[in-house]
């Protein structure tokens, strides 16, 4: 299977404007994060709708697509991406452009989600730790997932799920294991040409989770169980630490 890397990346942000340009140890933030997964991919471009973008990833020596500005969602950007390169491309994987430490292992374990024939869409998951308290597992902006035996989706939630019946929620870590959604996705590229055209469901608007207009819809997402963790860059202070990080290493 061929597979193309698409780094959405937009200028517009309201915490942290412009900052996929923000200076992390000397490059700018998407140059680092396209240097880190450059080797992992059989083609990787970076998807903007702002010229500057455009330019600093071009200057670096890497590819870069201009693509609307109108998109709701990284997934429909990097649909425009993908048409927008001209290749064929078997899965499409998006990786965020504000993770300059993402661990190449966790791409290959997304990757490794195909062998299964019938993965149309693959993510990444990470037990919560048992001794990571209940508030960590409470946070709504930590979303939770339920897989079956199969280790598809069943559900993303932002509330806990599941609930443990009989039990005093401290506890709840303690006897279940329960899993932390990661952000990455990888789709099969005539899924994502499909699961793009749906219109926003009731569960999605609910929870404000893309990925449940999917499972809606009967698209069938595959987990990667993964034990790293992952470092973004949301803020002026969290490139501030990331700097830190790079100078450690």
């Amino acid at each position: 299977m061929r597979f193309l890397g698409i780094i959405p990346a937009r200028y517009a942000s309201t915490r942290f404007p412009g900052k996929p340009l923000a200076d992390l140890a000397g490059k700018p933030l998407i140059v680092r994060v396209y240097e880190r997964v450059e080797h992992l991919f059989d083609g990787l471009v970076v998807a903007t709708d702002d010229k500057r973008i455009f330019d600093t990833v071009q200057d670096y020596g890497g590819k870069a697509v201009m693509t609307s500005p109108d998109h709701q969602s990284g997934t429909d950007r990097c649909f425009e991406a993908y048409v927008n390169t001209g290749e064929r491309f078997d899965v499409i994987v998006n990786v965020q452009g504000d993770e300059p430490f993402i661990n190449p292992s966790q791409i290959s374990l997304l990757k490794d989600c195909f062998q299964d024939e019938t993965t149309q869409i693959a993510t990444l998951v990470k037990p919560f730790p048992a001794d990571a308290g209940f508030d960590t597992l409470f946070n709504p902006n930590t979303p939770k997932v339920i897989l079956n035996a199969k280790r598809q989706a069943v559900y993303f939630s932002r509330s806990i799920i599941p609930y443990i019946r009989g039990k005093h929620h401290e506890e709840w870590l303690g006897s279940h294991v329960f899993y932390k959604h990661i952000g990455i996705y990888a789709y099969l590229s005539n899924v994502l040409k499909e699961i793009t055209a749906l219109p926003q469901s009731s569960l999605e608007k609910a929870e404000s989770l893309e990925q449940l207009r999917w499972i809606e819809n009967g698209y069938r997402i595959k987990a990667g169980i993964s034990n790293e963790d992952t470092i973004g860059v949301d803020t002026p202070e969290d490139l501030e630490r990331a700097n830190r990080l790079f100078q450690a290493l």
